[in-house]
């Protein structure tokens, strides 16, 4: 690691330096049925050790090499620049397939895939064949957007001067996930009231990144501080994302989409531990007479109720998945009010059934399902923090008042 990259975690410094170097080129998925089998396949590995990850507060920079070299971080690239261009139905089962096991090495993928939307809708042709070409190769983009003392999450203070040759950064990002394993950071940051995304690589000097996340949940998201003192930028690695906003675009419902599919995961996740603890750990209560926990009614009910509850939040998100590959084909206002809607009904359900199933997880398993060598505990925190990126609560607003008054969900990231 260079000297001017700070790092609060000792086991920061074991990412050896060639984690950043692309000697081997990743491997280029071709088609939607391709991209679930490889995340089905890379699932069953990361689950292996999910519980001793989370436990340890391990960064899995290794899972992320092993993550970025099967392909899927370029599933969603445009197959006019060589990608798979899966349909966000399919974007999501991958999301969902990860996430059931580990949703912080989901969420790490995050802004990525939301960043190689921008880079579809506002990269000029130039950007779009280098960054695609790159990410294709394995390289991963990180984040810099969010800064935790602003008034609102939309207020930023982070500045992009530009001069005649390069351009300036400077500021502070938090909740910066997967920045410090990422190859380039899009840094957010404003110039004369507009919003671009400067993508630094990584080491440049001046970037500084802290690995200081400290969250109870989605603990090995290395979601920390991001300083930016005069970080020099070339003009070619500038875009700008306010653009995305300024017409009907369907970026805002990507990237809460995205988010989304990481709570049916957690979910998804969170019901088939349940269901395993009880039919092979959980004893019968003692009045109810039955052999088996697996057997009890109230316990059978319970299961169903879930089960139907997370059948309609993934169905929900396919109707979004739907609007939004609709959106992107034919971006109008009523095609990205449809696609923005759809996942904001989306997030409500797969936010609701994230925290059902993570709670009801040890109400049907039992008393020793709290012991701390099992780690279940994970699925309750990674949904209750990860469900607090955007306010569920709004979401009802912004459908209500969208029905009942026809005011359109506003434009931005977070809607």
């Amino acid at each position: 690691m260079t000297s001017h990259i700070r790092i609060q975690l000792h086991e920061t410094a074991q990412i050896p330096a060639e984690f950043y170097q692309n000697h081997i080129f990743a491997h280029v998925i071709q088609s939607d049925a391709e991209a679930i089998e490889v995340a089905q396949y890379l699932a069953e590995h990361l689950a292996k050790d999910a519980a001793a990850r989370d436990h340890e507060r391990r960064i899995p920079w290794q899972e992320i090499q092993q993550y970025s070299q099967s392909g899927l971080w370029g599933i969603n690239i445009p197959k006019e620049f060589g990608g798979a261009g899966v349909r966000y139905k399919t974007l999501a089962e991958v999301i969902k397939t990860l996430a059931s096991v580990d949703s912080s090495i989901a969420q790490i993928t995050q802004n990525h895939w939301a960043f190689i939307e921008h880079i579809r809708l506002d990269g000029s042709l130039a950007q779009q064949t280098f960054f695609f070409e790159k990410i294709l190769q394995g390289q991963r983009l990180g984040n810099a957007f969010s800064e935790k003392n602003s008034k609102t999450v939309a207020d930023l203070s982070t500045t992009l001067e530009f001069k005649d040759t390069h351009a300036i950064l400077n500021g502070q990002k938090f909740f910066a996930t997967g920045a410090l394993l990422a190859h380039w950071v899009p840094v957010v940051a404003v110039h004369k009231g507009k919003a671009y995304a400067a993508l630094v690589p990584q080491h440049t000097k001046g970037l500084t990144i802290v690995n200081d996340w400290s969250g109870f949940g989605q603990r090995n998201t290395v979601s920390g501080t991001v300083y930016l003192e005069n970080v020099k930028v070339d003009l070619a690695h500038i875009i700008p994302i306010h653009a995305a906003f300024d017409r009907p675009t369907p970026a805002g419902a990507i990237s809460q989409f995205i988010q989304s599919a990481i709570d049916a995961g957690i979910a998804r996740g969170a019901l088939k531990e349940t269901i395993h603890y009880v039919r092979h750990h959980s004893r019968p209560w003692v009045d109810s007479g039955l052999e088996r926990a697996s057997e009890d009614p109230y316990t059978i009910a319970n299961i169903g109720e879930l089960q139907i509850r997370l059948t309609a939040a993934e169905a929900v998100l396919d109707l979004a998945a739907e609007a939004i590959d609709n959106a992107i084909a034919q971006p109008t206002e009523k095609t990205v009010d449809q696609a923005t809607l759809l996942t904001a009904k989306s997030k409500f359900l797969t936010t609701d059934i994230a925290l059902a199933a993570a709670n009801k997880l040890f109400e049907l398993a039992g008393t020793r399902s709290t012991l701390s060598e099992l780690n279940l505990d994970r699925y309750w925190r990674n949904a209750r923090t990860h469900t607090l990126h955007d306010p569920v609560r709004w979401k009802l607003n912004l459908v209500g008042n969208y029905y009942l008054n026809h005011v359109a969900l506003p434009r931005h990231a977070w809607s």
